[in-house]
């Protein structure tokens, strides 16, 4: 592609990087930094390096590799609700099954940051053409597994990023989660208990995760019971540290994996002839599962006042269960409830 820009005066004082991530969202930080550097990106006539300040009225030429540009992220069908939004941030609620980025062997699957993207697009304008620029670029500041629901923190733009990411690091943003897991817990009601387990990845099975009590990361994770059932608990899951598929791996660990987890678990499904002694299936139907993904669910995330330190919070947002989750619940409450 080859274009020319006159950086207009709003847009003065904002990093190239930054700029031309506002221009080609759906390219990524990355890539656009790569094609600075590699001489595809002049400011009045010299080469430049990414963080490089623009003033008004100077003339960007751009001649990027249009091979090398990736695919944009492609949208989901289904709309996405926003939970909560100010100037700074945004929650999106996540339904199940849908990936937070890209899929690596399905690139073409609508995911979370096509959605955002679409989102910011419409808000640009349509009348700005196919590729309006934005004001605010997505930045999606911590991840949940494609099959868990609820609630993501998203950051308007890299001030915003930048400071929500202090407040990850210095455990001033706290989430809690629901997990519907196998086996009756024993912590007593009221009662927490802290799950405190190093984790690294399984150099025997790609992409999971395992306990390494010698060289692993630090892992935290403080869970207390919500609702027992005679064979499940839900429990209530604060992830104290950000470690992938932590709450997974250390209930399993615990040994009270989800109810739904093909990795770490024992099923890929649940079914109500599981949970119902009397359960008879209808003739010449197949039964269908209760829930068929993992049983976990982001349910609340405290959103930090970051014009501060971040000790404050602006905000607590939760995220309602949804329907299969919820349902799964019901028929465990009516069939597995636990003897008062």
């Amino acid at each position: 592609m080859s274009e020319y820009i006159v950086i207009p005066a709003d847009r003065a004082g904002i990093a190239l990087d930054e700029f031309l991530c506002l221009l080609y969202p759906e390219c990524g930080k990355a890539w656009v930094r790569r094609q600075i550097r590699n001489g595809g990106v002049l400011v009045d006539g010299e080469r430049a390096s990414p963080s490089q300040r623009l003033r008004e009225a100077e003339v960007l030429v751009l001649e990027f590799d249009d091979e090398d540009a990736p695919d944009p992220p492609a949208a989901p069908a289904v709309e996405i609700p926003i939970l909560y939004e100010d100037g700074d941030l945004l929650v999106i609620d996540k339904p199940a099954g849908l990936a937070v980025e890209p899929e690596r062997w399905a690139k073409d699957r609508g995911c979370l940051v096509g959605a955002l993207l679409e989102l910011f697009r419409t808000r640009a304008g349509a009348e700005a053409g196919d590729r309006p620029a934005l004001d605010a670029r997505p930045r999606i500041v911590h991840r949940i597994d494609k099959g868990t629901s609820g609630a993501v923190l998203v950051a308007k733009d890299v001030a915003a990023e930048r400071a929500l990411r202090r407040c990850f690091d210095t455990g001033t943003i706290h989430k809690r989660y629901l997990a519907l897991v196998e086996g009756e817990h024993p912590l007593p009601a009221g009662e927490t208990a802290l799950l405190d387990l190093p984790l690294g990845p399984d150099e025997r099975r790609s992409g999971r995760q395992r306990v390494q009590p010698e060289g692993g990361k630090p892992a935290r994770t403080r869970v207390r019971v919500e609702r027992r059932f005679r064979g499940y608990t839900l429990l209530a899951c604060e992830p104290l540290t950000g470690r992938t598929h932590q709450i997974r791996v250390h209930l399993a660990a615990a040994g009270f994996p989800l109810a739904v987890d093909p990795q770490y678990g024992r099923r890929d499904a649940l079914h109500l002839s599981r949970l119902k002694a009397d359960y008879r299936p209808k003739r010449g139907r197949p039964e269908r599962p209760l829930i068929d993904r993992l049983t976990l669910h982001a349910a609340r995330i405290d959103v930090p006042e970051i014009a501060g330190d971040g000790s404050g919070v602006r905000a607590v947002v939760e995220a309602p269960l949804p329907r299969d989750f919820a349902n799964t619940l019901k028929q465990l409450e009516k069939n597995r409830s636990w003897p008062t």
